[in-house]
């Protein structure tokens, strides 16, 4: 790779004009070709991938210059690499949205009849005839007036609009910021001027030469240049979950949206942003989801845009009927890299669909109270008009005047804006509003103490975890190894041996083994501060070593220059199931020399040799391995140390060159160099973290690689494992023998026996975790079902992140995969970052019942006076607009001002609520009816005997346009002031006596309550006619507070009947129990709107599991039917036969589709409603062999399959795990028919 043929390429750059050898339609067409096609392509126009990279001016070892100029060339040329993002809506659009409300709708109309009425004069001679009723003293003055109540009421409206409106944009806006700020966060290594330096991925232009490692999602389409062991998932874009071999002589070619699962290498970068393969797609939905909710966003972090849902509409949000389906779905972010192209079709029904356990529950307490606010103003309206009828007609017996037809009309219209006003105050809207901004609110705080939320249900459902899943590297220890012992030289050193103390022969092989034998883009740098530890950059195992080789005095960098990656004849990275790294180099003689390095016990049982002091090798017998296990390896790790062998071997040349691909014959008879001990340190934070989850009713498992031991020392320093405690450590070998039958089968019974105790998970590889966390979401053993937190940071972890209940990934040590499959991102690693989630999650339960405990108070009392004052006085005692005026105190002002309380450690003191505990618990009940019956007495008290009490006139019987009386001045008054003081008490839930304990951390409220004091007293004072309010005395106003605050002391008595003693009382707002769906209902739901998590958990118990072989060997039969009738694509990978049980269990990627003869547009509508019968026609009589069509096949996701009930044909599936989507089976024609569950 001489550089010299690229001299005069690098600074030519800036002389060219655009005139790139290759045009942006070249490479593009390039890059849809894969394998064979593909090289015959490179070669036949460009020579090789070097004359690609001269052409693109750049140059394979050293990348772009990296000037400014040359840059903004390539992206004009080219392009960014993004995807633009669709525009957020509009605050108009908002205001339309918020405007479809129905009551408000109502409103409007009987507003505006009212205003039109208002002006209607009859003539004064027929007033009589009209009725007493009509009568009334109205003076002109007071005539003129009418139109006040109309207009007012509009103008509550608008208010009511523009609030909501509000509260949405900002919400919009926030979620734009987070998502902007996780994009900004993502970096990835390039090479320019000869450094490697970390880039922001929408930095990324063609030409780039990127280095890619295990663990990296492509952030853009490229052509491998040089690549060890590489191997790719590009289930994303084809759907063939085998991960796919890349080689320079096989298939170079690497796709934007896939994930690196083995290996390293560099690649040249030939397409971004829109033009890569998935940004190709994107602009396909692009085009089709014009009018969609669904908006795109590219995140330049990885071309592979998430896709955020959008609120679903700000009227969403105040819809009460589906209260909470905008509120916390709001913008998902979706992996759209796992989620194919139908599969994003469908996923705006999806998203609309799955809820969080909070809002299965809110929505239908929402529909409940809204039902009975239906009816109660219903009841209202029809009360005052038979009344008014009876009295006019009958008991005055006045006969239908055509003139006073508007008068009686008028009337009307008054008895329907009454019906209308209590049905409003009833249907508390600001239920998902109160969620909304608690999550919200919760999230942006959230930030603050390191957790990243991104997808806002994970926040609450981590209120109700019961077991967290963690890792031990990182998570719990601080992820800055150090090798602390060493045994090298048939010598066991307790602490790092001096330079002179080792012979100089192992001295180079050791430092030469350790120099190579790791990623090149592991590195130790300068302290960032003066006398600061020196930064670890890369693998932190790797780093250790280099770090024990700069405390032999050595220097690695110098041997890396000598050697470049280059220059290394093959490596076989680390991997999950190797648990080792081997390197080759090629000496000049034409022998071969291999230093690898591992896990002690894994690779002291491929050695057959020692290097003993003298620098001579001596046979290393199994006895041998028994004895320096027990001295060496298990003191070490009882200490806590992760234990690590180096080894090398030699090929003679004697022996030509070996098959590199026997991995197994490669890798044995190696020589043990030495065997360092690496040390972790716990977090100083984490024990105290621990004991907080415990004592909260959280059990944390740790589940680690490392071996036993030392998972055991680390176990008990954390304080997961106490002195004496009868919990199991096992190893990941051992728990799968004991949860698997004879036929190797996984049985949830078998499980059920281990996980209760189990406390340690060791040597345990990514399967072993997902089916433990997977054992644990399933289990039925205890009453409450388990939800599951799980932290990981590699990318084996993504199936257990997606599988548990909230998954958190590593934002420092994750790599991008972990992060993709995770609901929430620690900036900082720390395990007790996990804890604040814990306490923030409680704490939106907490808020959500503190805020209904209030609201319901309000609805209770303020829908029994207006409906009882209508009945018996003809008039609701409180107004229209005053109405409106108490809905936005209860429901708005109230939302902010409980829905924002900071959360408390006292909140760790409890045991988490579980699934099925009920939103209003009966200490809430007690409260809410004691405090509604003792508002009531009062607020009738002041009704009826008010005018005696107070010595002023009634406002009893007051005509139609009578100026308002303060009496009813008064009653309103009073009223709004125990709402006030009563939103104090509702900030303490569980009984507590002290009401105002902590008031003053929370600001808002503070300033909410005293703000709506002061707008009272304006409105009572100054608000007159519109309010149908006049101005009280200070007396009378000293009475109405004193009425108010009242209802503190009132609560200090409630609080101290115990609440058992209460039989009668019952709790309410329960999630749907499973018994409650019975089956026709479950196939109903499949053209729902929002499907609720009681039914999802309905299915996940339903797992279909197999109805035999048979079912499997037809499908396998009709897929090679299908195989047979596709000629064009004969020669193309042939599916292995998955006929075993087994192997079907660890293939849960894909589904048979069977495909449609047309190439459906991607907006077509009804594809989606025939979906379900389409999808699980897994049975031969539906699969007609037509050549299928391109269009990229969904996975049915838990919350749609059902569906596999109603087929019959089962549908053999695991399910998806979390909505956004499994990998799933897109891709080319043939790929589409790939076979397994």
């Amino acid at each position: 790779m001489a550089n010299n043929s690229y001299s005069g390429v690098k600074n030519s750059t800036a002389n060219h004009h655009g005139d790139f050898g290759c045009s942006l339609k070249d490479l593009r067409s390039l890059m849809e070709l894969r394998g064979a096609e593909a090289i015959g392509k490179i070669g036949e126009s460009y020579g090789d991938v070097q004359g690609l990279c001269t052409r693109l001016k750049t140059s394979p070892v050293d990348g772009l210059s990296g000037q400014p100029a040359d840059i903004d060339k390539r992206k004009e040329v080219f392009g960014q690499n993004l995807i633009p993002p669709k525009k957020p809506k509009t605050f108009l659009q908002l205001v339309w949205e918020a405007l479809q409300d129905v009551t408000l709708i109502i409103l409007e109309v009987a507003a505006i009849v009212s205003l039109g009425l208002s002006f209607y004069r009859p003539p004064d001679a027929e007033r009589e005839h009209c009725g007493s009723a009509a009568g009334g003293v109205e003076d002109d003055g007071e005539a003129e007036a009418g139109w006040i109540e109309g207009a007012a009421i509009l103008l509550s409206v608008v208010c009511v609009v523009l609030v909501t409106a509000f509260n949405d944009w900002s919400k919009e806006k926030q979620f734009r910021g987070l998502q902007s700020r996780i994009e900004q966060e993502q970096k990835f290594a390039v090479v320019r001027g000869g450094q490697v330096i970390q880039i922001p991925v929408a930095e990324i232009v063609v030409g780039d030469v990127a280095q890619i490692k295990y663990g990296d999602l492509l952030p853009s389409d490229g052509i491998l240049i040089q690549g060890n062991d590489l191997k790719i998932d590009e289930s994303s874009l084809t759907g063939e979950s085998d991960h796919v071999k890349k080689t320079l002589e096989r298939d170079p070619m690497l796709l934007s949206g896939t994930h690196v699962m083995e290996g390293s290498g560099k690649m040249l970068v030939t397409a971004v942003g829109e033009n890569s393969q998935t940004g190709i797609i994107f602009a396909l939905l692009g085009a089709s989801e014009e009018d969609d909710d669904d908006e795109e966003e590219k995140e330049a972090k990885k071309k592979e845009k998430k896709e955020k849902k959008k609120q679903d509409g700000a009227a969403e949000n105040r819809k009460k009927a589906k209260a909470a389906d905008g509120a916390a779905m709001e913008m998902q972010p979706l992996n759209s890299d796992e989620v194919d192209i139908d599969e994003k079709r469908k996923s705006n029904l999806k998203e609309k669909k799955e809820k969080s356990v909070l809002q299965g529950k809110l929505t239908k307490l929402a529909v409940q109270i809204g039902k009975a606010g239906l009816v109660m103003s219903a009841i209202t309206v029809i009360i005052l008009v038979v009344l008014f009828v009876v009295d006019t007609f009958w008991v005055q017996g006045l006969p239908w005047h055509k003139d006073c037809t508007p008068i009686y009309i008028q009337f009307f219209v008054k008895f329907f804006i009454i019906g209308v006003t209590v049905l409003v105050v009833a249907v508390p809207e600001g239920l998902p509003l109160a969620v909304t901004i608690s999550l919200a609110y919760s999230v942006k705080k959230m930030m603050k103490d390191n957790n990243l939320v991104r997808h806002l249900d994970a926040c609450e459902t981590m209120g109700n975890a019961t077991a967290i899943c963690s890792d031990k590297t990182g998570t719990l220890t601080m992820n800055r190894m150090t090798v602390v012992q060493a045994y090298v030289a048939d010598k066991h050193y307790r602490n790092v041996p001096e330079p002179q103390l080792i012979p100089a022969s192992i001295m180079d092989i050791l430092v030469l083994g350790i120099s190579v034998n790791s990623a090149y883009t592991t590195n130790i740098m300068s302290p960032e501060k003066e006398g600061g530890l020196p930064r670890q950059v890369g693998n932190k195992t790797e780093c250790a070593l280099l770090g024990f080789a700069n405390d032999l005095k050595r220097d690695y960098q110098a041997i890396r220059n000598e050697i470049p990656e280059e220059k290394l004849y093959k490596v076989y990275t680390f991997n999950s199931c190797r648990k080792s790294m081997s390197t080759v180099l090629k000496n000049a003689d034409g022998s071969f020399r291999m230093f690898s390095k591992g896990a002690s016990e894994i690779l002291l049982k491929k050695c057959s040799k020692l290097l003993t002091a003298s620098g001579e090798t001596k046979v290393f017998r199994p006895r041998d391995r028994e004895d320096m296990v027990k001295k060496v390896i298990e003191p070490m790790a009882s200490e806590g140390l992760r234990t690590i062998c180096l080894a090398y071997r030699d090929f003679p040349v004697s022996e030509g060159e070996p098959d590199w691909d026997q991995e197994n014959d490669i890798l044995t008879s190696l020589t043990c160099v030495c065997v360092v001990g690496i040390e972790d340190p716990v977090r100083p934070e984490v024990p105290d973290a621990i004991k907080k989850c415990q004592r909260a009713g959280i059990t944390v498992r740790m589940v680690t690689g490392d071996n036993i031991n030392t998972a055991r020392a680390i176990a008990t320093k954390c304080g997961i494992l106490q002195p004496g405690d009868e919990f199991l450590c096992m190893e990941g070998k051992e728990f799968n023998r004991r949860i698997r039958n004879e036929k190797g089968e996984i049985e949830q019974e078998r499980i059920d026996k281990i996980w209760p105790k189990l406390r340690v998970l060791a040597r345990s590889s990514p399967t072993d975790k997902h089916t433990l966390v997977k054992g644990i979401i399933d289990s039925t053993v205890l009453e409450q079902r388990q939800v599951v937190a799980v932290t990981g940071d590699g990318t084996n972890d993504g199936p257990a992140l997606k599988k548990a209940d909230v998954g958190f990934a590593m934002g420092i040590a994750g790599t991008d995969v972990a992060k993709e499959a995770s609901d929430i991102i620690l900036t900082d690693d720390n395990f007790s970052s996990i804890v604040k989630a814990v306490m923030w999650g409680r704490n939106v339960y907490d808020s959500i019942s503190k805020f209904l405990q209030f609201q319901l108070t309000v609805n209770v009392v303020a829908v029994i006076v207006a409906f009882t004052g209508a009945c018996i006085t003809q008039d609701s005692p409180l107004k229209a607009v005053q109405m409106l005026w108490v809905n936005l105190i209860m429901d708005t002002f109230a939302s902010l001002a409980l829905a924002t309380e900071p959360p408390t450690e006292s909140l760790l003191l409890r045991k988490p609520y579980g699934r099925n505990k009920p939103l209003i618990s009966r200490t809430m009940m007690k409260n809410i009816l004691g405090h509604g019956v003792y508002q009531l007495i009062i607020i009738f008290t002041l009704l009826f005997v008010g005018e005696q009490i107070f010595d002023i006139d009634s406002g009893r019987y007051a005509p139609l346009h009578s100026p308002p009386s303060e009496h009813y001045t008064i009653i309103f008054n009073t009223f709004v002031l125990l709402q006030l003081f009563n939103e104090i008490n509702a900030r303490k839930i569980h009984g507590e006596r002290n009401v105002f304990d902590g008031i003053f951390n929370n600001l808002i409220f503070c300033s909410i309550v005293f703000g709506t004091f002061i707008i009272q007293i304006v409105i009572v004072q100054w608000g007159g006619k519109p309010f149908s309010c006049v101005g009280l005395s200070i007396d009378q106003w000293l009475w109405c507070t004193f009425l108010g605050f009242s209802s503190l002391l009132w609560g200090q008595l409630i609080s101290s009947i115990p609440t058992k003693s209460l039989r009668f009382l019952k709790s309410a707002g329960h999630g749907t129990q499973r018994q409650e769906i019975p089956d026709e209902e479950l196939e109903d739901m499949e053209e729902m709107e929002e499907i609720d998590h009681a039914e999802r958990e309905l299915r996940r118990g339903q797992i279909l599991w197999f109805r035999g072989l048979n079912r499997i060997q037809t499908q396998i039969r009709v897929v090679n039917a299908f195989r047979s009738s596709l000629s064009p694509y004969e020669g193309l990978e042939k599916p292995e036969s998955r006929s075993s049980i087994h192997n079907f269990m660890t293939h849960p990627e894909f589904r048979i589709e069977d495909s449609e003869p047309s190439i459906p547009l991607i907006d077509d509508t009804d594809a989606e409603d025939d979906a379900p019968t389409k999808r699980n026609s897994a049975s031969p009589r539906n699969v007609t062999p037509t050549p299928p069509s391109p269009s990229l096949s969904p996975t049915p996701s838990p919350n749609q399959n059902n569906n596999a009930v109603e087929s019959g044909n089962n549908h053999l599936y695991v399910e998806g795990n979390k909505a956004a989507g499994t990998p799933s089976a897109p891709g080319s024609p043939l790929h589409s028919l790939e076979t397994s569950l």
